[in-house]
């Protein structure tokens, strides 16, 4: 079958490395509860946040890295490689979760803070310690706020085949993926979590988001150009974030939300994020056509001085991520200890934020200390 996708340009794409590297410092913030930092994420201001630009940014970068890979290789070369992606994922989420439960349970211990253990929702392996565990190697067990990372390594391990599928047919694999959201949305169908219920994103929906950044990548953003640019199409979206605004706000202050009827108030709150509501994907959709529109490849600011630290924390998106799921349960049992106070949320956030920027800049270093040096070439004599 034809090839029918538009492979991305050769070379990196700092927007992908920025926005990456914002959204592992707003998932730390947004998982530390009482933080008045994390009103600067986007969670407080529309129906998205970190969590889907997270994952469209996932399937954008595993098109970017794979497709031509694919095409010039072959899919099985293209499907191992994918698949070697996903066991280092697999690996990260391993430790992750070994050190997550470790600290937890120790902390509880230390400070006499057994409320922490079901706060976290280990308290499973204190009873059934071996099948919890278990459970936790199979992905189906995951303590709060782990749930981004196994949602990435199902939806790579998923992902060959429907690469094969979005280089030849990318209208018609992207509308599939479109139809089986909203399929498993009517129906409810999810994975199932232990000991009981069900994932918190449900892979079934959330590939929609994954497979929409595939789509982008291959092509999907340069057929749509012409709508992209259109005027009518800036005035729509404008109008869209600031109703996306008013809703959200009408979400966190009760008062607010009385002077809306019933039906449109509960119509986008609670925001159905497990499901990922239409309203949550039109509008993630928008600000990625805004971002289009007024941040090209080559827009200059990405030069800045400024923007190299969360550039760099795109850059090294796994390890940042995990030390900010770390660390956010770090700063949640700091301010649970301490006052609490407004200059308190500040410290702690900003110092969490330094930790994994050094982190980042710290991995970058070492992966250029790995390469060869560059030897200058020997002057040929003169004759």
């Amino acid at each position: 079958m034809k090839i029918n996708a538009t492979l991305p340009e050769k070379g990196r794409d700092l927007r992908l490395d920025l926005f990456r590297g914002i959204a592992n410092w707003a998932i730390f913030l947004d998982h530390i509860p009482d933080n008045v930092v994390n009103w600067i994420t986007t969670r407080n201001w529309g129906f998205s946040d970190a969590a889907d630009l997270f994952v469209f940014i996932s399937g954008y970068t595993a098109s970017f890295v794979y497709a031509r890979m694919m095409i010039e290789r072959g899919f099985i070369v293209g499907a191992t490689r994918l698949f070697k992606r996903v066991w280092q994922l697999y690996v990260a989420h391993i430790v992750l979760f070994v050190i997550y439960i470790v600290a937890i349970a120790f902390l509880a211990v230390r400070f006499g803070d057994s409320e922490i253990i079901n706060e976290f929702n280990v308290a499973g392996l204190i009873d059934h310690a071996t099948d919890t565990l278990g459970q936790g190697l199979l992905l189906k067990f995951k303590p709060v706020n782990l749930d981004v990372l196994p949602l990435y390594i199902v939806l790579m391990g998923f992902f060959p085949p429907v690469l094969w599928m979005m280089l030849r047919q990318p209208n018609l694999t992207m509308l599939a993926s479109i139809a089986l959201w909203l399929v498993a949305r009517h129906f409810g169908w999810n994975f199932k979590a232990y000991p009981a219920g069900t994932w918190y994103f449900d892979p079934y929906a959330w590939q929609v988001l994954f497979l929409f950044g595939s789509w982008c990548a291959l092509g999907g953003a340069r057929r749509a150009a012409n709508l992209i640019m259109a005027p009518i199409t800036l005035y729509l979206c404008i109008a869209y974030l600031l109703f996306a605004l008013v809703m959200t706000m009408a979400g966190r202050f009760a008062d607010f939300g009385a002077m809306f009827p019933d039906w449109l108030y509960s119509s986008f709150n609670p925001n159905d994020k497990t499901f990922l509501a239409p309203y949550r994907f039109i509008h993630f959709v928008v600000i990625v056509i805004l971002v289009i529109r007024f941040i090209p490849k080559d827009w200059p600011p990405l030069e800045w001085k400024a923007f190299d630290p969360p550039i760099v924390c795109g850059q090294q998106s796994l390890a940042v991520f995990c030390v900010g799921v770390f660390l956010s349960f770090v700063a949640h049992f700091l301010l649970s200890l301490s006052s609490g106070s407004i200059f308190v949320q500040i410290l702690v956030s900003l110092a969490g934020i330094a930790i994994m920027t050094a982190v980042a800049y710290y991995i970058s270093w070492s992966k250029r200390q790995d390469k060869p040096a560059k030897v200058a070439p020997v002057p040929k004599p003169a004759t």
